[in-house]
């Protein structure tokens, strides 16, 4: 049985790509993450035509769709039993993640009472052996 969300709705992004820093291109010494300008004249920072994008607040996305999977849950990470039974109302609109420091043993249980509260997990299958190799 595949657990549905709630509600759908379709997720509009405003901009995919990602905001790179000024100059970047230019020296390897500069990684590509965004970096706001602060100079003077920047001619980034002055909104020049034909220069980067700056984020700012138009950006950001619809508050109904924000941090929205393209199943249509939001994520949400789990360490064990009390953290996944939180979910138990809400399993319309989160799913769990299985975070990456939980035992292939936990990981079991943590699967199978997901499925009893019909809760959606987005990594049920990690590291769970196959039965020939036991």
């Amino acid at each position: 049985m595949a657990l549905t969300p709630a509600s759908r709705p379709k997720i509009v992004k405003k901009r995919t790509k990602k905001f790179i820093r000024h100059q970047s291109d230019r020296y390897v010494k500069l990684s590509r993450s965004w970096r706001k300008p602060k100079g003077i004249d920047n001619r980034v920072r002055r909104k020049f035509k034909g220069m980067y994008l700056m984020p700012n607040i138009g950006y950001g996305s619809n508050a109904k769709t924000r941090h929205m999977m393209p199943s249509g849950f939001k994520k949400v990470l789990v360490h064990n039993l009390k953290e996944l039974e939180v979910l138990m109302m809400q399993n319309k609109t989160y799913c769990a993640e299985i975070a990456r420091g939980v035992s292939a043993k936990n990981r079991k249980v943590l699967v199978e009472r997901a499925a009893q509260l019909a809760i959606r997990v987005t990594n049920p299958n990690a590291r769970i052996r196959s039965e020939e190799n036991e």
